[in-house]
């Protein structure tokens, strides 16, 4: 995963991460179209899962959400996994210009209208979803693809909080952790709360795919890691600012730096929040280390709960040492 400004780069970091061994890349949105992206990085690839990690769910609606993601599907030949997140209120509400409200609650009808139009699709009967924030009723022949030849692809849901990650849970096939999460937190709150939405939906955690919340400080030499320690604390100040992610700050105690930080964006001292993100503060939320380091770190915090892990290596690597590294990570336990 990284941050592409255009998407013919997003297309070429796709390529780049099955060259170095990656089992699966996901497109990010935000300076391009996360949807658009992956299918550009489905033409250029093949074998490589992709992913949005994640696409706006409210700033668009299940129908146009169902077609794309069943286009990308069929396109890939059933390697698209649809990442989809709610963003917070701001980007929604002045940004998107759309409706926000109750984002669990809307996210899980989401879903749920998604997997009802492809459904339609998929047995040729009557579309007929009425939900509270959500209403599609109509499916002519002229507009319905049929079914896919590949089936439909897995849904994500990114969470934080307890509420939508209750969500993913019950309704989803899998969840993106958040980068701004840790170690404790995803044990102490959750997984609890995926274990509760599971059981909604009569089911275990067994199958479910859990991305584990890896920010990494990575570096082949102590320049690299020095450039990726100051790129991690400005990635932890941004986040640690948002409202909405205070309850992670919280578990640990923190929960003064939210307002600290937040103080800081509305005076626009962009470039020295992070000075406000301590050591202590980065070894909760980072990986931090040579590749090897980050590896053994990555298994230990997570090979017992996490099915796929997310990293982001140099810009200038050595690329022999880091596919040696990433096969004993996949070896190790994740995919």
């Amino acid at each position: 995963m990284g941050y592409p400004a255009t998407i013919d780069q997003a297309g070429a970091d796709a390529v780049t991460a099955r060259r170095d061994g990656y089992d699966g890349w996901w497109a990010t949105e935000t300076k391009i179209d996360a949807l658009l992206a992956a299918a550009v990085a489905a033409e250029r690839t093949e074998e490589l899962e992709i992913g949005t990690g994640i696409a706006v769910a409210f700033a668009r609606n299940p129908m146009s959400v169902a077609v794309q993601a069943n286009d990308l599907q069929a396109l890939s030949g059933g390697r698209f996994l649809l990442g989809l997140g709610s963003q917070i209120k701001p980007h929604i509400t002045k940004r998107f210009s759309m409706e926000w409200s109750r984002p669990a609650a809307r996210m899980r009808e989401f879903v749920l209208a998604i997997r009802a139009i492809w459904h339609a699709w998929e047995t040729g009967e009557p579309l007929a979803f009425r939900g509270e924030f959500y209403r599609h009723t109509l499916m002519t022949p002229f507009f319905d693809p049929g079914p896919n030849p590949h089936g439909n692809p897995a849904v994500f849901l990114a969470a934080v909080g307890p509420l939508m990650t209750e969500v993913a849970g019950e309704v989803g096939d899998g969840m993106l952790c958040h980068a701004f999460s840790t170690e404790r937190y995803l044990r102490e709150v959750t997984l609890p709360a995926l274990r509760r939405g599971r059981e909604k939906a009569g089911k275990t955690l067994e199958g479910f795919q859990l991305t584990a919340p890896a920010m990494v400080a990575a570096g082949e030499d102590e320049e690299q890691l020095t450039a990726a320690l100051a790129a991690v604390r400005q990635q932890l100040a941004f986040y640690g600012s948002t409202p909405a992610y205070r309850p992670v700050l919280e578990v640990h105690g923190w929960g003064d730096l939210q307002t600290e930080l937040n103080t800081m964006t509305r005076d626009g001292a962009w470039d020295r929040m992070g000075e406000l993100i301590t050591d202590e503060v980065v070894a909760a939320f980072a990986v931090v280390g040579s590749p090897e380091e980050v590896v053994d770190e990555l298994l230990r915090r997570y090979g017992d709960v996490a099915s796929r892990v997310t990293i982001t290596m140099p810009a200038q690597r050595d690329e022999a040492r880091w596919a040696s590294a990433l096969e004993r990570l996949r070896v190790g336990g994740a995919g």
